[in-house]
């Protein structure tokens, strides 16, 4: 394995140093695999890929060895950290920027646009709405949402020429710029969802268009995040956590991080969770519940929490902590589009595990489900 990724743990700075210093890597990293780092957590690792070459290459052999490096990370840990993706840096800061102005609005103005249909997902929701968490149960969650909610608050975007559901802006008044910039973003993480989504084909032994016709009409999600400054007795109480362990519905996830960080990722092998710190210039990715389903498991739906980053104190017995912001992009197969295993993920002694099923009825349930 080449000296592209990240070690989530001491090592991590190290391989970093390496990797930007353009040294060659110590033989003990060079002979480890992905495979067999992730199966300890002093070494484990989320891949760190630089995905320019699959941009704008025109070798298919060096666009198929960035594939593989893709699909090898889905596989073993269900993460990757993606530089040279094509969303322009000026783009994101302007999307925080404008995000930002928002949730500093009073509720009464941001519930004005608030979240009101599972069909929709489209809106504000305000903190302790939502509970993520891997059951599917509505009771078991409404107990769950009651007795330990997560500390958050969003805004939930999706394609906003749906002939049915309709985005719930606020008035340019109150934030000028925001809805031409959250359609210009949501623009370039669908055409960043598509590129990835090549080179996944490409590393499953596709034809490199295979999934272009089933997640070209949009039916995405952009989520901008806020969660505000607590207490940090109030997250050290039982169950909470600013957000809950939880895996992603659909495709890819575009999670784009601040600087005050506090994504664990769980290692599949240990099940320990293990820190995944921003790293500048880069997008993580990690794949979600229905293409692992679509992969037939071959890929990893991984489960992740956004836990408390260090606090500043107060006094001698407690602290509370920053506030923090994250832009996460769901990316959905179109909705009428069936998920059933991959012809290449399946054999005559791999068969196929899940029926099959279309993105609408496995979205629009779990949604149902998470929300109160």
């Amino acid at each position: 394995m080449v000296c592209t990724q990240t070690l989530l743990s001491s090592c991590a700075r190290a391989r970093l140093v390496f990797k930007h210093k353009h040294l060659r890597c110590p033989a003990r990293w060079k002979h480890t695999t992905l495979a067999e780092d992730v199966r300890s957590d002093a070494t484990f690792r989320i891949p760190l890929i630089d995905f320019s070459a699959f941009r704008i290459v025109s070798s298919l052999s060096e666009k198929r060895r960035i594939a593989d490096d893709v699909v090898n990370g889905f596989k073993e840990v269900g993460f990757i950290y993606l530089t040279g993706h094509g969303v322009q840096p000026e783009m994101i800061e302007n999307v925080y920027t404008k995000s930002a102005e928002f949730f500093k609005l009073p509720e009464s103005i941001k519930n004005q646009v608030a979240w009101d249909d599972p069909r929709a997902n489209r809106g504000y929701v305000k903190v302790g709405r939502e509970r993520v968490t891997q059951s599917s149960d509505a009771a078991e969650i409404a107990a769950l949402r009651e007795k330990a909610p997560d500390t958050k608050e969003s805004m939930e975007i999706g394609r906003d020429w749906d002939p049915v559901w309709k985005n719930k802006w606020p008035r340019e008044g109150d934030v000028p710029g925001f809805k031409s910039t959250m359609l210009q973003f949501f623009l370039a993480c669908h055409d960043l969802h598509m590129i990835v989504m090549r080179s996944i084909a490409l590393g499953l032994d596709l034809p490199e268009d295979f999934f272009d016709d089933k997640i070209d009409q949009q039916y995405h999600n952009l989520r901008l995040l806020s969660y505000p400054p607590i207490r940090t007795k109030l997250l050290s109480e039982e169950g909470k956590a600013r957000a809950g362990a939880h895996s992603d519905y659909g495709t890819l996830t575009l999670l784009f991080q601040d600087v005050v960080g506090g994504l664990e990722v769980e290692n599949p092998h240990t099940k320990h969770f293990q820190p995944a710190p921003p790293i500048p210039g880069t997008v993580v990715v990690n794949a979600g519940d229905l293409l692992a389903r679509w992969s037939n498991d071959t890929f990893r739906s991984t489960l992740h929490r956004v836990v408390a980053p260090p606090a500043q104190k107060i006094n001698d017995t407690e602290g509370i902590t920053p506030i923090r912001q994250s832009i996460a992009f769901f990316c959905n197969p179109n909705f009428d589009a069936v998920i059933e295993s991959l012809p290449t993920c399946v054999g005559v002694s791999n068969p196929s595990k899940h029926p099959p099923i279309t993105t609408e009825q496995y979205i629009v349930g779990r949604l149902a489900a998470t929300y109160n």
